[in-house]
């Protein structure tokens, strides 16, 4: 049977809580565009609901996973999602056990299921099961948001590293026209948005396919200089980009960032293994000590700014000394935040044919002891933000708290204190920082006008 395109199914079990949330996520889906399909062979994305409470439910899901992810084999560009309270419980160890999944959800993230979808079309397998999650940083787009919006510079991946499925279904890099992303940020300005997040797999690659030579032999069209003409869109106060690639960050675009005032001083910077046999294996196309240079020239021009990178640990034949290089580089580092992950074979991918896999014991070992590490470096790097006065970008209201409202720091250090939506949102406030948290803040406001 021919998969339509845009076509989905959903399965509940369980309590009336999951038939509710099947609903919302139902309603997601179809201002997304998808149509329900009541056959699931004839849907492009299946979702299951799940519930844990009895075992015969939960095995029912695997079962019906197990059918799925056979068809997925056939049929790639199938989206399978495991929602509700199996996922809840079973976290990254689903995706290890049933390797063709796309997204692991749990309960509280069912309102998110746009924003995760993103995550899945660029080609990551994505778990959301910890509260954390909620709180999204700038490699996630916040379409939701009326204040902060994201654009697309350039799709695809020409990289072909060894774990990533990513060149296999989003194709070939491709650059938009720096006049069409101007003339969309432009757009955003007239509509209100004040903060402009510019995405691409790899985003250092801007340009690379876009016509024309400068006189010193470099691309006419770089993230750079990209930067540069957007700069001055009326309307937009802040400019952040991501995802980048070690590989092509350079000197001239980290001078271009601190030159330019409204480029945030943050830098997503994926780093993925601290150790170099490691990163040749991955296909990376650096060494941690070129990683180290980029960090310490970034520092160097913006001694302040905010570093945060993907780690994976128990890739195929790491060893134990290779992983404590990965320790020994975020120990030094000393990033602000680092999003961790135990290797998954990807399907398609030619690390998940290699025999040298690691035990789920030890990715599991390895991974708790980076993430502790992680959480201490981070708390002590907020430390520094005691007591100075931040620029924050309000967003929303608090959802745990509605005396407060919450923004971000140029930084990208989320930020909560005390004030009203609906006459702060959108506006940018001094706020004297009273209390820090690994990835946090709380304060309070010195201005309640624009900064």
């Amino acid at each position: 049977m021919t998969t339509s395109p845009r076509r989905y199914h959903i399965t509940t079990f369980g309590c009336q809580m999951n038939k509710a949330d099947s609903e919302r996520m139902a309603g997601i889906l179809e201002d997304m565009g998808f149509e329900w399909s009541e056959d699931p062979n004839d849907a492009s994305l299946i979702l299951y609901n799940t519930c844990t409470i009895r075992d015969n439910a939960e095995q029912k899901v695997y079962s019906y996973l197990g059918r799925q992810a056979k068809r997925k084999q056939e049929q790639p560009d199938l989206t399978l999602i495991v929602a509700g309270c199996v996922a809840q419980q079973e976290g990254e160890a689903l995706l290890r056990r049933v390797p063709e999944l796309d997204l692991v959800m749990g309960p509280q993230h069912a309102n998110r299921l746009r924003d995760l979808l993103e995550q899945v079309c660029d080609g990551n397998q994505v778990v959301a099961t910890e509260p954390i999650h909620i709180v999204e940083d700038i490699t996630k787009p916040r379409r939701d948001s009326t204040v902060t919006a994201w654009v697309n510079v350039i799709y695809g991946c020409n990289e072909r590293c060894t774990y990533c499925v990513v060149p296999n279904v989003r194709g070939v890099e491709q650059s938009r026209t720096p006049e069409a992303i101007r003339a969309e940020m432009a757009e955003l300005g007239r509509q209100g948005y004040k903060e402009i997040t510019l995405l691409g797999q790899n985003i250092d690659a801007y340009g690379r396919d876009l016509p024309g030579v400068t006189e010193s032999g470099r691309h006419q069209h770089t993230l750079t200089d990209l930067l540069s003409y957007v700069h001055d869109v009326p309307g937009i106060e802040r400019i952040r980009f991501a995802t980048s690639h070690p590989r092509y960050f350079t000197e001239r675009l980290i001078r271009a960032c601190k030159e330019l005032p409204k480029v945030c001083e943050h830098f997503h910077i994926p780093f993925q293994s601290g150790d170099n046999d490691i990163l040749k294996a991955m296909a990376r196309g650096y060494t941690q000590e070129k990683y180290r240079r980029i960090i310490d020239t970034i520092r160097n021009y913006m001694p302040d700014a905010s570093i945060s990178a993907d780690a994976i640990v128990g890739f195929p034949g790491e060893t134990e000394a290779q992983f404590e290089n990965t320790l020994k580089l975020v120990e030094d580092i000393e990033f602000d935040q680092l999003n961790t992950a135990a290797y998954s074979p990807r399907p398609g991918t030619p690390a998940a044919l290699w025999e040298n896999q690691l035990s789920e014991e030890v990715k599991s070992d390895r991974l708790q002891r980076l993430n502790h590490l992680v959480n201490t470096k981070a708390a002590a790097r907020s430390q520094r933000y005691l007591g100075r006065i931040e620029e924050v970008l309000v967003e929303d209201q608090n959802p745990k708290d509605s005396s407060q409202v919450m923004g971000r720091t140029r930084g990208n250090r989320l930020t909560f204190f005390t004030g009203d939506i609906n006459q702060l949102k959108g506006q940018l406030v001094q706020v004297k920082i009273t209390e820090v948290r690994a990835f946090s803040l709380t304060g309070q406001a010195l201005t309640l006008a624009p900064c």
